[in-house]
């Protein structure tokens, strides 16, 4: 049966080695001033050396291109795709039309995978973009079990799947959170140093904590709880969902490593051993309990229930 690729988020260049250790079949890296919410932060020659170490392990570099641009940076982009398919990434992975046209201009033999967070929610979408030349949809958050397996079943592109980590519920291109502190006669720097500040909103109806931060892309808040659903991986492993990601921002970098563990024995038992895998499921889910920060509660986002945050 058709293993889904394990896609995880390396904190750091030195993290790859642990992650592809673990298990990982892919890593997906960048810069914030292309990428969105990324779990490190890795300027040229951090990719560049990322793509080196990946080869030695056999598994993919995916780049995040994903942000949403404005003319100011629409003049830099070619010069950065050149630079990624230079270096010999797998795939560029985008939300802004401004990166397929450019990447179709520069370098039409990269592979694209097409990710706006929340717009892919049915298969004409994902069809279309493929079409236009993306090789891989990455679908929304908000979606429940039936109506992934509904897309799979439909797509002429590879589907993508979260399957673990937390995801955004709000984002402006506006420094809201900065912009409030400089209202205050207060300096707040805007750099990724600030994420491990541990900002939150926090809801006393719900005792909830919304983790929020900015970077150059503008404002982010977050989910209070991660998804989780490493004990429920059949249906999708059995409809061929071509890749489950890992999403690591914020969470420290052995967690992702532990985690990654993890999904790589569950997605291998379910391919190949399912009575195993019925066995041990409810353990690997203790198992990520027990490591789980106490304030970052897990549950099964959208997939069978419509959460409310």
């Amino acid at each position: 049966m058709k293993k889904p690729e394990l896609l995880v988020t390396p904190t750091s260049v030195s993290h790859i080695h642990d992650l592809a250790s673990a298990g990982a079949d892919a890593i997906i890296i960048g810069e914030q001033r292309y990428g969105l919410r990324l779990a490190g932060e890795f300027r040229r020659d951090d990719i560049v050396e990322a793509v080196k170490i990946a080869r030695q392990y056999g598994i993919n570099v995916y780049v995040a291109m994903n942000a949403i641009f404005h003319n100011d940076k629409v003049d830099e982009l070619g010069d950065y795709v050149r630079f990624l398919a230079d270096t010999g990434v797998d795939a560029i992975v985008f939300g802004d039309p401004a990166v397929l046209m450019t990447v179709r201009e520069v370098a039409p033999h990269m592979k694209l995978h097409w990710n706006t967070e929340t717009t892919a929610t049915n298969w004409y979408a994902c069809n279309y973009w493929g079409r236009k030349g993306a090789k891989r949809a990455v679908l929304a958050r908000e979606l429940n079990m039936d109506a992934i397996i509904e897309i799979k079943e439909h797509a002429e592109v590879e589907i993508e799947v979260q399957v673990h980590g937390m995801t955004c519920m709000f984002q402006s291109k506006r420094s809201l959170i900065g912009n409030y502190f400089e209202y205050q006669g207060k300096v707040m720097e805007i750099e990724r140093r600030k994420y491990d500040k541990g900002m939150f909103l926090h809801d006393k109806e719900r005792d909830n904590k919304y983790p929020i931060f900015e970077d150059e892309n503008g404002t982010h808040i977050m989910s209070p709880n991660d998804i989780c659903i490493i004990d429920e991986l059949t249906e999708m492993v059995d409809a061929g969902i071509d890749c489950f990601k890992i999403d690591g921002v914020l969470h420290a970098p052995d967690y992702i490593t532990e985690v990654t563990k993890k999904y790589r024995r569950a997605i291998d038992l379910c391919a190949e051993n399912r009575g195993q895998y019925e066995k041990e499921k409810d353990q690997l889910l203790a198992e990520i309990e027990a490591i789980q920060p106490k304030h970052r509660p897990l549950d099964t986002g959208f997939f069978f229930k419509e959460t409310v945050y």
